[in-house]
């Protein structure tokens, strides 16, 4: 069991504005079954990219406090974009899903939504847990 954490990232509206900046870690086109119909993983025309702050590798199994995700998902013609961040909050703020936060977010990385489950986020990336809550590393 992971021991509850002392530190605390709490992300604020400049969290992700330079996400665009940040390393690119894994691009998937089209259908991704595992994701179901999240993400869009379930349009053929979707690509997803996904970006790490720093480029964090987890030590030992874990993502230091402050990780910090971005999603971005856009259709070939567009009319789907969505950006998604997620980030290691610390201080046992989720610890049902090890205190990732996750958030929707606008084009400019500013927060529309935060929170320890907003969607179905928690649920589905607890599917994820032997890599720390992350799929694409």
């Amino acid at each position: 069991m992971v021991q509850p954490c002392n530190k605390e990232f709490v992300a604020d509206e400049e969290t992700f504005a330079d996400w665009d900046g940040w390393s690119l870690v894994a691009t998937e086109s089209g259908p991704t079954p595992d994701l179901g119909e999240a993400h869009a993983a379930n349009d053929s025309t979707v690509t997803r990219k996904t970006y790490f702050l720093d480029d964090e590798e987890a030590d030992d199994g874990e993502y230091p406090v402050g990780t910090s995700i971005f999603k971005h998902t856009k259709s070939e013609d567009g009319a789907l974009e969505n950006f998604l961040g997620m980030v290691k909050r610390g201080k046992d703020f989720n610890p049902d899903n090890n205190d990732w936060e996750w958030f929707k977010l606008n084009a400019d990385g500013s927060i529309i939504e935060r929170g320890a489950n907003i969607g179905m986020c928690g649920t589905c990336y607890a599917s994820a847990n032997a890599t720390e809550y992350v799929f694409s590393k």
